[in-house]
C-alpha cells in the first residue's frame, strides 16, 4: 500500500508526537532542534597548520634537534588518522543504506518481510533487478556493500566517487538504546590509548562534551588528560593559535630567528644552574622546552591565513571539495571540513563529527533520505580530502559511523520523488541497529582476511542478523553491549597498523574474549606497520 507524506526540510526540526518534549541538549540534538554549533575557548598554543609537509620558515638545526627531546611533533604519532560520525537521534545503516545479511554474510539474504522491517520493499530487496538499470540492488564500490539506492552512498559517491577503488569496509550488527544518553558509542579514547596522538592535540569533538559527540564514551577508557578541544567551525581552528605580538612586528622568519636566539640564551643561562637537586632540572627543561615550543609555534603557525579551512584550496573553491556556496550555506560542512582538515594533516590524533536530526521516524521518507545524504557526502569529504593530502600522495584514514539506536519501517511506502518509492520510517527500534567503519589505503585497498570468499564475507560483516530483520544479539560480544562495539572497533584500528597483540594488555579487562573470537571480530590485515 502507498500514499504519499509530507515531509521535514534539511534543517528542520523534528517533532515527534510519540516523544515527549526535548529536556536536555541531546534531544535537542537528536531532533534537530540545535545545530551543533556553539562558542569555543581553546588553549593559546594550540593551532593548526594547512600543509604539514611545508612550513613557511624551517628551523636551525640545532632547535630543530631538541624538538624531539621536548615532545613536539610536527607531524603527530605517526598513527592512521581516525574520525567518526555520531548521528544523533537513531539513524538506519542496515539494509537500506549498508546491506546486512545473515551467517554467510552481507549478501546472504533476510526475509522479504525482513528487508521490509529495514526500509525495503519488495521490488527493491538487494537480488531484485532495477527495470531502470537492469542490474541488481548491490553496490560494492566501496568495498562494503551498500544498497544501490542508499542515500548515503550516493552522498559518498559524490564527494569521493574516484577513491572507491582504494576504500574498503565492514558493518557490525549491533543494537543499542533509542533516545537515551547512556551509550557508550563514543571509541576516541580507546583510539588514543592505542598510541594515536596529534602534534598539537590528542582529541577533538564537534560537541563540548566528554567524549566530544553526542554519545558518552565508555567510563574505563575516559581519560580526563586529553578531554576533547570542541571544534565544530572555521573560526575554531583560526583561534587556537596565538604567537603573540611578535609576528606583526617582524617578519615570520625574523620572529622564528628572534625565538631561536632567545631559548640558545635561555640554554647558556640554564646550563650554569646546579643540577643536581631534581627540581631545578625540572625547571630547566620546562624552560628550555618553553622556548623550543614557541619558536616551532612561530614557525609553523606565523601567517594566520595558512590556518583556516576556509582558505584551502582542497577543501572550498573551483577545485575544492565544497562548493563555495556549499561552505558557506551549510554548518555540518563546515563543522566537517574543521574537523578533518585537523585529524587528517596530524594534529588531532583522533575527531568526532556530530550530527543533529537523525531521530527521523517521521512517517516519511523524504525526510530521513536527505539527512543520509548530507552524511554521505560529508564522510565522501573526509576520504577525499585524505585522498588529497601528502601532496596528492594520500593519507591512510578510518571513519566509524555510528548512532544512538535506529527505526524501522511498517511496510508503507513513500511514493513522492526524494521518498524514492522505500519504506517509510515509522518509529525507534533499536533491534535494526549497525554500526559501520570504512578505511581509505593509498595505493591499493585494505584487504580482508581470510583464505576464500566465504571466510571474507564473515570479517566483512561482524557478526549476522536473523531472518526476520533484527540483530542476532548472541552472534558477537559487541552486538547487544555498546562497550563492546566500542572495543571491537578500537581492536580493528590497532589491527590496521600490524598491533591487535598488543589490545590484551592495553585493556586488560576486555569483553572480547580469547584470541580466536578476537580474530573473528577483525575485518582487515595491516596496511601501515606501527606508524605511517
Amino acid at each position: 500500500m502507498a500514499r504519499k507524506h509530507n515531509y521535514r526540510e534539511l534543517n528542520e526540526p523534528l517533532r515527534l508526537n510519540e516523544h515527549g518534549r526535548p529536556v536536555s541538549r541531546r534531544d535537542f540534538l537528536s531532533q534537530g532542534l540545535a545545530s551543533g554549533l556553539g562558542l569555543v575557548t581553546a588553549p593559546g598554543l594550540f593551532g593548526l597548520f594547512a600543509n604539514p609537509r611545508s612550513a613557511a620558515a624551517a628551523l636551525s638545526s640545532d632547535i630543530e634537534a631538541l624538538k624531539l627531546s621536548c615532545g613536539i611533533r610536527s607531524l603527530g604519532a605517526g598513527k592512521i588518522p581516525f574520525i567518526c560520525f555520531d548521528l544523533a537521534g537513531g539513524a538506519n545503516f542496515s539494509g537500506s543504506n549498508v546491506l546486512v545479511g545473515q551467517q554467510g554474510g552481507q549478501l546472504d539474504p533476510l526475509s522479504t518481510a525482513g528487508y521490509s522491517k529495514l526500509g525495503l520493499p519488495g521490488d527493491m530487496l538487494p537480488d531484485s533487478i532495477n527495470p531502470m538499470t537492469a542490474t541488481n540492488f548491490i553496490n560494492s564500490d566501496f568495498g562494503l556493500a551498500f544498497h544501490a539506492s542508499s542515500a548515503m552512498l550516493q552522498g559518498i559517491q559524490e564527494k569521493a566517487g574516484n577513491r572507491a577503488g582504494l576504500v574498503n569496509g565492514a558493518v557490525i550488527p549491533s543494537r543499542s538504546d533509542n533516545d537515551t544518553g547512556n551509550n557508550p558509542h563514543n571509541p576516541m579514547y580507546g583510539i588514543a590509548r592505542t598510541g594515536s596522538d596529534g602534534s598539537l592535540l590528542t582529541l577533538i569533538g564537534s560537541r563540548s562534551s566528554d567524549s566530544g559527540g553526542n554519545s558518552m564514551a565508555p567510563a574505563m577508557m575516559i581519560d580526563p588528560g586529553i578531554r576533547p578541544t570542541k571544534v565544530d567551525r572555521p573560526t575554531d581552528v583560526t583561534g587556537m593559535v596565538d604567537t603573540g605580538k611578535l609576528i606583526g612586528v617582524l617578519s615570520q622568519d625574523d620572529a622564528v630567528a628572534v625565538m631561536e636566539s632567545i631559548e640558545r640564551i635561555s640554554k647558556m643561562k640554564l646550563d650554569n644552574v646546579d643540577t643536581k637537586i631534581s627540581a631545578d632540572a625540572i625547571i630547566k627543561d620546562l624552560v628550555q622546552c618553553g622556548y623550543v615550543k614557541a619558536a616551532d609555534i612561530a614557525d609553523r603557525f606565523g601567517d594566520p591565513s595558512t590556518l583556516d579551512p576556509a582558505l584551502d584550496p582542497d577543501i572550498v573553491g573551483a577545485s575544492g571539495i565544497f562548493t563555495r556556496s556549499e561552505f558557506d550555506n551549510d554548518s555540518e560542512f563546515r563543522k566537517t571540513a574543521s574537523v578533518m582538515k585537523m585529524v587528517v594533516n596530524g594534529f588531532a590524533g583522533a575527531g568526532t563529527v556530530t550530527m543533529g536530526g537523525y531521530d527521523y521516524h517521521t512517517g516519511d521518507r523524504a525526510t530521513g533520505e536527505m539527512r543520509d545524504l548530507r552524511a554521505g557526502r560529508c564522510i565522501g569529504a573526509c576520504l577525499e580530502y585524505a585522498a588529497r593530502a601528502n601532496n596528492g600522495s594520500g593519507i591512510p584514514l578510518m571513519i566509524y559511523v555510528y548512532s544512538d539506536g535506529s527505526v524501522f519501517s511498517n511496510g508503507m511506502t513513500d511514493d513522492t520523488a526524494m521518498g524514492g518509492g522505500k519504506g517509510v520510517w515509522t518509529g525507534d527500534n533499536s533491534s535494526t541497529g549497525s554500526a559501520f567503519f570504512l578505511v581509505y589505503n593509498p595505493g591499493s585497498p585494505a584487504v580482508l582476511r581470510g583464505a576464500d570468499a566465504f571466510e571474507q564475507a564473515q570479517h566483512q560483516q561482524l557478526g549476522y542478523f536473523r531472518a526476520d530483520g533484527s540483530v542476532e544479539t548472541n552472534a558477537t560480544p559487541a552486538a547487544n553491549q555498546v562497550n563492546l562495539l566500542v572495543e571491537t572497533v578500537i581492536l580493528n584500528y590497532m589491527a590496521l597498523h600490524g598491533e591487535e597483540s598488543n589490545f590484551p594488555s592495553l585493556f586488560p579487562n576486555h569483553g572480547l574474549g580469547n584470541l580466536d573470537l578476537r580474530t573473528s571480530l577483525t575485518a582487515f590485515n595491516k596496511i601501515v606497520t606501527g606508524t605511517i
